[in-house]
């Protein structure tokens, strides 16, 4: 059975009433994917709205201070090292905990590590940010790892109809996440005795120890939830198999760290914003062909045996062009730029609402605190939608409001400092964040295959956020060359191309267990026989594979 289930003509989807679908919130299984949400939302902030308040008070220029978020990039190149996760088993642990459990404990301890190694930085010291960005890179690094095993976790977990319960409560333990992350890490520095007019390093060494100590959480999570039963054959192979992998794998890294760090030495400075955009975009897809290339010839030297290394990194991105044809080009443009007018919006948020002259306890209290209640109000809303009506139509829902919301900051650079306008935006915008990111992750776990949970969804959720994070990057730039409403509306211009992307993909490809492309009862029964058909021809995964099936009930 594949990622996208069969459905028989002329048959009718059940649907499920508003009790049945409350009551799946309350599954053991749901409350596992709170536990494992919250401890995942702990880092990213770490990366970004955190770290970035702390290097601005620390007297970081705006244009360094946004560039840090590039540290998150593992996040978007996740995808590269995700094969490892679900060929490579731990020596001890695996036998231990399982798959699973053994690598997202091992990533939980390098996050810890990482949070350390931040916390040990006094970024005011000259010399110093090369450090703090080696650890703000591991934590990219180790926490992007971890979300790699979650997710795989989660879509092995249960079946396909109770996957968007499981994304809006794993939504909901991350929005929790970044209230500890981000307001409980903004109440800590304000405490300790750090603030805009008088920068105190302890004071935010003394936070990060502490956000070190709150990933213990998960590290008891892990420890005390289940493994998933594997329907899939894994084979075991020699240790020696294993580590040529990973040596493989290491030495491309390697390749792509030198040729990034050279071509920067080669390319040519230019101070417009566009120019040095598209150097940066040269920059990194010639050190990205570099460790292809490498890798390539290193596999051709037989370090590797070619059929695992085939196994490992093509067979996955080979079995969802088999399954979607030249439509899979279309799903890759939607997955890419569907979260792009929030994620590049949301890059600058905490500069932006200093720059309104904004307290951080405002922030604390608006952005941190109010802001993520509502996001998580608005991933409840978007399980339930998930749930009742097909993913596409919730889809669009959440793209609509994702774009328009941004449009309520251009309001809010007319009334700097006013709270009742901050509120105002940071409520509505958190809401459709939450909604949007609780159906964009059913419709991703729908497009997983079961054979490759680790390695497909990694792809998937690595260019939801590739593009968005290099173009959030250039904010501070894109700001500084022009105005914040410019800005703005230039986020919410770049969400309406997705408006049209869904309409294709919901017109030509089904997608999920509740897309009931035969009507509900309530349509006209000749469009939606009509309708039916043409995806049937369309999409070649609406017949039996010899997928094996996802958790059952």
């Amino acid at each position: 059975m594949s990622a996208v289930q069969p459905i028989p003509p002329n048959s009718t989807i059940a649907k499920k009433s508003l009790s049945e679908s409350l009551q799946a919130y309350l599954d053991r299984r749901s409350l596992i994917m709170l536990f494992l949400g919250f401890v995942a939302g702990i880092p990213i902030l770490l990366i970004f709205s955190s770290l970035s308040l702390w290097l601005r008070e620390a007297g970081i220029d705006r244009s360094v201070v946004t560039m840090f978020s590039w540290a998150a990039l593992g996040y978007a190149f996740k995808f590269i090292w995700a094969p490892l996760i679900d060929a490579v088993p731990l020596p001890i642990l695996t036998k231990l905990l399982g798959r699973r459990r053994s690598w997202i404990l091992v990533s939980q301890i390098m996050i810890i590590a990482a949070i350390c190694i931040m916390a040990s930085v006094n970024p005011a010291n000259e010399g110093s940010l090369v450090l703090m960005a080696v650890g703000a890179v591991l934590l990219g690094f180790s926490s992007a790892t971890q979300d790699i095993v979650i997710d795989a976790y989660r879509i092995e977990l249960a079946p396909p109809s109770l996957q968007a319960v499981l994304s809006a409560m794993y939504v909901t333990g991350y929005r929790i996440g970044m209230i500890v992350a981000g307001a409980g890490a903004l109440y800590l520095a304000d405490y300790f005795g750090s603030t805009e007019s008088f920068y105190s390093y302890e004071a935010w060494r003394n936070t990060y120890w502490i956000m070190a100590a709150v990933m213990g959480i998960g590290v008891i999570t892990t420890l005390v939830i289940h493994e998933p039963i594997r329907q899939q054959v894994v084979v075991e192979r020699k240790t020696s198999e294993y580590t040529r992998l990973v040596l493989v794998f290491a030495i491309s890294v390697i390749g792509f760290v030198l040729v990034f760090a050279n071509a920067g030495l080669v390319l040519p400075e230019t101070e417009s914003v566009f120019a040095g955009f598209l150097i940066e975009v040269v920059r990194m897809v010639s050190s990205l062909a570099a460790a292809l290339i490498i890798g390539y010839s290193l596999v051709k030297a037989n370090l590797v045996e070619q059929e695992f290394a085939k196994t490992t990194w093509i067979e996955p991105i080979a079995d969802f062009f088999r399954r979607y044809g030249k439509k899979a080009l279309l799903l890759l443009a939607l997955i890419g730029l569907y979260r792009i007018s929030d994620i590049v919006a949301g890059v600058i948020s905490n500069v932006f609402y200093q720059d309104m002259a904004f307290t951080k306890v405002d922030i604390a209290n608006a952005v941190k605190l109010v802001g993520v209640v509502m996001a998580i109000a608005g991933g409840f809303l978007g399980g339930l939608l998930a749930q009742k009506m097909r993913i596409m139509r919730a889809m669009m829902v959440g793209a609509v409001l994702a774009c328009v919301t941004n449009l309520l900051f251009i309001l809010l650079t007319y009334h700097p400092g006013s709270l009742p306008y901050m509120y105002l935006a940071v409520i509505l915008d958190n809401l459709a964040a939450g909604l949007a990111s609780a159906v964009f992750i059913a419709f991703l776990s729908a497009l997983t295959s079961i054979r490759f949970t680790a390695v497909q969804y990694s792809i998937f959720s690595s260019l939801m956020t590739l593009l968005p994070k290099v173009v959030g990057g250039y904010s501070g730039t894109i700001v500084d060359s022009t105005s914040y409403p410019f800005f703005f509306m230039f986020t919410f211009l770049i969400g309406i191309p997705i408006l049209a992307l869904i309409y294709y993909v919901d017109k030509y490809i089904v997608i999920g267990d509740n897309d009931d492309i035969y009507g509900d009862g309530s349509d006209d029964s000749n469009s939606g026989s009509n309708k039916g058909v043409e995806l049937t021809k369309a999409n070649p995964n609406l017949t039996n594979t010899n997928e094996p099936p996802r958790a059952s009930e």
